[in-house]
């Protein structure tokens, strides 16, 4: 099996996309010297996850779609809001795995937040 090691998430506004992602996840960003380009570490080495880069859309349909595991998704979602993005579909179960929410960025940018959870299932 192959896992996903690196995202991208592309941003009409790179400065602002940098922003969002520091304050509702509280990453690491930094710049890639000459270029625009941000690398992004999103949490330590010893932890499962992955690390990625913020850069410029070079094609109008470029995105990113990623799952983020976060401890609440309820807690999450109000951050995202807070920080100028969106809830595009609430929380939601996936039976016996946890909870996922389906939110946008201020770049337009569609990501999953994930809270596992085993006991999660249908209402």
């Amino acid at each position: 099996m192959f896992r996903v090691v690196h995202f991208d998430i592309m941003a009409d506004d790179t400065a602002r996309a940098v922003k969002f992602y520091k304050d509702v996840f509280n990453w690491k960003v930094e710049g890639w010297p000459g270029m625009e380009y941000w690398l992004v570490t999103t949490g330590p080495d010893d932890q499962p996850g992955i690390n990625g880069g913020i850069g410029p859309r070079r094609d109008p349909g470029a995105h990113t779609e990623n799952s983020i595991q976060v401890p609440s998704v309820v807690e999450y979602s109000k951050k995202v809001e807070a920080a100028g993005g969106k809830i595009l579909r609430p929380k939601m179960p996936i039976p016996g795995v946890g909870w996922l929410a389906m939110a946008v960025d201020t770049e337009g940018n569609v990501f999953g937040l994930f809270e596992e959870d085993p006991t999660a299932k249908m209402p």
